[in-house]
This record gives C-alpha cells, structure tokens and sequence, in this order.
C-alpha cells in the first residue's frame, strides 16, 4: 500500500486534541503544504480543535509577511497550547498567546531539541543547568507566557549539592517532518535542504510511542534508488508522505534552491558586497575584535550575522570557523531572507548534536543581538514592548560561549551618521534600550558574573563590559561626550572605567583593514 497521500488526507488524520510536532527554522524545515492543509480543513469543517503544536525554532515569514508558516495554524479554537522556543516569525500566533487565547510556555531550542531526542529514547527527560536565573526558572516565570498558562513543564532540582532545572517528557501524537525526498518506502533523504534539522528524533520519538509521522517532500524516487547514506530518516520512521507543491517547499524564506546553501558548490566568498559605512558597520566592526584566531563562533539573528560580511571584507574569514545553532559548521551564515542557511558550509550536523556541542562549552565567542539590558547585566530579547518573542537558542549560546558580545544600536531608530572618522547623532531615537530593569530576564547577570567568562557590550556609541560591579562603560565613540551622547541615552547609570577610551576611529573610516592585525594580537 502506497504512503504518499494528499495533504488535504494528511490534514484528515490530525485528530482534536492531538499534540502536533513541527521541524522548522524561519521556513526551512516547514511543511507548509501541510500548514495550508490544516489550515483549511479547520476554516471548512471547524476541526481539528484543541492542539498541542511544538517546535523547537521560530517559524513564519515576519518581518516579510505574516501568511505563512505557524501564522497558517493561528486560529482560536485550532490550537489550545503552545510549547516553543520562539515565536516572534509568527505574529498571528503570538497575538493569540498575548490576547490570552493560547496557552504557551517558551523554552530555550536546544532544550526542546535535546527534550525531543530524550523523549525518543524514552529517558527521563533533561535535567540542565542553561536557564537558571532567567524566565524559565520556575523561581521566575517557569517559561509560563501569559496568564492563562497554568502547567508546570520544568522544576528546580538539586543534585550533588548543585542546582539543575529538570524538564519532563511529554507525548507528542504526529510529527510533521520536511525532506527532500521520500522513495516509496518513506526513507528520507535531505539533499536540497540546507539543514538537518531534529528530524530523526522527531520522527523516533513519535513512532515509539505508536504516533504518525508525516514527511513532506518535494520528489518521489523508486525504492532502492537513494544512497543509504544519504538517507536521513528510514522509512521504518515515516508512515506518509505528501509531496509538496514547489511554491510551498521553500529553501528559505526568500529562495526556493539555492546550490552553495545545501552544499552543492561553494560560491566565491568576494561576491558577497561589503556593507555600507553606517552604524551596523561600526557595530560589528567592533564586535569582530573581539574574534581569536583559530577559534568558532556564533552570530546571533539579525545585527550578528553581519560580522561574517566584516570577516569577508577584511579577509579573515579562514582565520574562525562561524557556526549556526541549526548544524552548520564553517562557511558564511546567512542573513535577511535567507537566514537561517549558510553559504558555503563546511559540514551539517543535526540539531541536537550541534546543541550538544555549545552546551559542551565548545564555543569560543558568540556575538548575539539584545533589545533590553540593565545595571545588573541582565538581558531581554523574549518579551519586550508589548511583544512576545522567545529565546531561541539565545540561552543556550549565551550561557555556554567562552566569551559573549551582545551588540545593538544604543536607541531604538536613532538617525546616525558616521563621518571622518566620527559618529554624529542626528536624531535620537524614540526609546532606550538600557533599562532600569529588563522586562524578562533572558540572560542573567548575576550568574553570567559568577562565572567569570568576558561579557562586552557593543553599540555604535560606547562599549561596556560586565564586571563585578555592574555594567561599566570602557569605550566611547570619536566625536561623542559621554554625558549628553552616552548616559542621557540610559535610564540608569552605569559605573565608568577609570581607563575609559576611545573606540577606534579606523572603525568609523570606509576602509579598515586591521581586523587581522587586532586578532593576531589578541591570541
């Protein structure tokens, strides 16, 4: 009997009450004829009611639109829980949970994803120490969301005379998996992908407990033709297969296939156009010195990813390994439309594995985005201004990198200009990003300085580092005064180094060119 049904049959088998199991990362890994299916048959027929949806990655088309990916599944009555780490792609979704409609608990991604692989083994669950101190501390929020959301999904547990935060298995019912391409027996293979994913362990932990797993690709083959090492989910795994329409398979966000995104070939690194001089440059200019030869890093969403540009331009890029928390070592991660792929990449992982590896303590630097911070060190990029967003694998990054460089624009739409050699601030923005206090701790101070490790923080007008009496300013833009430019732009007052200094004017001029000079340095 064929497994390749229909999306629309697909969509039949979701009962009312089910939990529903996504692979996904902005829209690569997402099933979005599946969506579609779903989304249909509830607008039709009222049914499925009352999901359970998890995922271990933000999921939809936002800032770009808000039509697709978990935006399709964002109806009253169609889902009754979220279990999550990040949720900010998918603003339909996330009015949903802020309106109360929705339950939701947020979680960071590599918890989910090693939660998934646990619950495919049947083991007791992940018992971590990432998230003490921050949201998910049951001493805080317990990654409890909004009003509604009642259930305690993680504890604080203490062994050996340590504290630990134990998350418990929960079942899930379906799992909805993405590939490439299925054979008739549903072995699975990724090769236009540009990530691995949790796939296998969804689909383990799904089929153990007797659920369905549903994979969706975009070609069919005949038994017996796909390499079994290119195979990445048996078919002993997958119970359907729907074969996407190409429109709803997309590579990423804004590429349907890209050949040096699923490592087909690598394309010259010089085509990547540098950045204009402006205050995202002066930014991770600064934050790229903080990079060691021969080391591996992490570039956050959004302003990090365009360090590797920096690390392009100044021709280094061979000097550091740059990874994605999604599996992909070495090349150049992607930004805009088509994060979160990597052109170039020297070699993909799963998920799991790669969390695995920075839990480990295998990361040098991570360079990471923030949109509160205060006093303390405490940083918030989960829930701010009326949004709610997630962590992500910001926890997971932050807790375990060697070294950390949170990097953001001192003022949120500030108008700045960088010329000869000097920041000029034409406008200030309309909102301070150091706060008095953060909204929800995504990051904490308090144990981040307990550990010792580097903290800066970079912005285009000063740089500031964690120590142990607080944030402290210990580098000012050229051109700026640190009363009227700096402290007036905070809601408090940070200590400031009695060896305070001046960024580097370099940073501030079209050409740099000591990138590699500054790393050899800091070795």
């Amino acid at each position: 009997m064929s497994k390749v049904i229909s999306a629309e049959k697909a969509a039949e088998l979701i009962k009312d009450g089910t939990t529903v199991a996504w692979t996904t990362s902005v829209l690569s890994g997402f099933a979005e004829e599946m969506a579609i299916a779903i989304e249909k048959r509830f607008l039709e027929t009222g049914a499925p009611r009352d999901l359970t949806i998890t995922f271990s990655s933000g999921n939809g088309d936002y800032p770009y639109g808000d039509v697709k990916g978990m935006n399709h599944l964002a109806h009253e009555g169609l889902i009754k829980k979220v279990i999550g780490s990040h949720i900010g792609q998918s603003p339909r979704l996330g009015k949903l949970v802020t309106e109360n409609k929705v339950e939701c608990h947020l979680f960071t991604q590599g918890i989910l994803v090693h939660l998934y692989r646990q619950m495919a083994g049947k083991k007791v669950g992940v018992i971590t120490k990432t998230g003490l101190g921050t949201f998910i501390d049951p001493r805080l929020d317990g990654g409890r969301i909004n009003e509604i959301t009642k259930e305690e999904r993680v504890k604080l547990i203490e062994f050996e005379g340590e504290e630990y935060l134990y998350f418990k298995p929960f079942p899930i019912d379906v799992a909805i998996i993405r590939g490439s391409v299925c054979d008739e027996k549903g072995n699975m293979a990724m090769t236009h992908e540009p990530l691995l994913l949790e796939s296998l362990s969804l689909a383990s932990a799904v089929h153990n407990r007797g659920g369905i797993v549903i994979a969706q690709v975009l070609y069919l083959a005949k038994t017996g033709t796909l390499h079994p090492r290119r195979v990445n989910v048996p078919g002993g795994l997958v119970d359907y297969i729907v074969q996407a329409k190409p429109e709803n398979h997309l590579m990423t966000t804004g590429t349907f296939f890209e050949p040096d995104l699923c490592g087909y070939f690598h394309t010259p690194m010089g085509s990547i156009p540098p950045l204009p001089l402006d205050q995202r440059k002066v930014i991770v200019r600064r934050a790229a010195m903080e990079m060691l030869p021969d080391s591996i890093l992490n570039l956050g969403f959004g302003t990090p990813t365009y360090v590797a540009s920096v690390a392009v331009e100044e021709g280094v890029l061979e000097k550091v390994t740059l990874t994605t928390e999604l599996g992909n070592f070495g090349g150049v991660p992607c930004s805009g439309l088509d994060f979160p792929a990597s052109h170039n990449a020297e070699c993909t992982v799963a998920h799991e594995a790669m969390f695995d590896f920075y839990d480990g303590g295998g990361l040098d630097t991570a360079i990471l985005g923030f949109a509160q911070a205060d006093a303390d060190g405490n940083l918030n990029v989960s829930k701010f201004g009326g949004r709610i967003s997630g962590p992500g694998g910001f926890i997971n990054i932050a807790d375990s990198a060697k070294k950390v460089v949170f990097v953001s624009p001192m003022t949120i739409d500030a108008k700045t200009a960088v010329k000869d050699g000097k920041l000029v601030i034409l406008k200030e923005g309309k909102g301070k990003k150091f706060v008095n206090q953060v909204e929800q701790v995504s990051f904490s101070g308090t144990y981040a300085r307990k550990k010792g490790k580097p903290i800066f923080f970079v912005t285009e007008r000063a740089v500031f580092s964690l120590e142990n009496e607080g944030l402290t300013l210990i580098e000012i833009a050229p051109g700026l005064e640190v009363e009227r430019d700096v402290l007036s732009a905070m809601e408090f007052r940070p200590r400031i180094s009695p060896a305070l200094k001046e960024m580097p004017r370099e940073l501030f001029m079209p050409q740099w060119g000591k990138l590699r000079q500054i790393m050899e340095e800091n070795r």
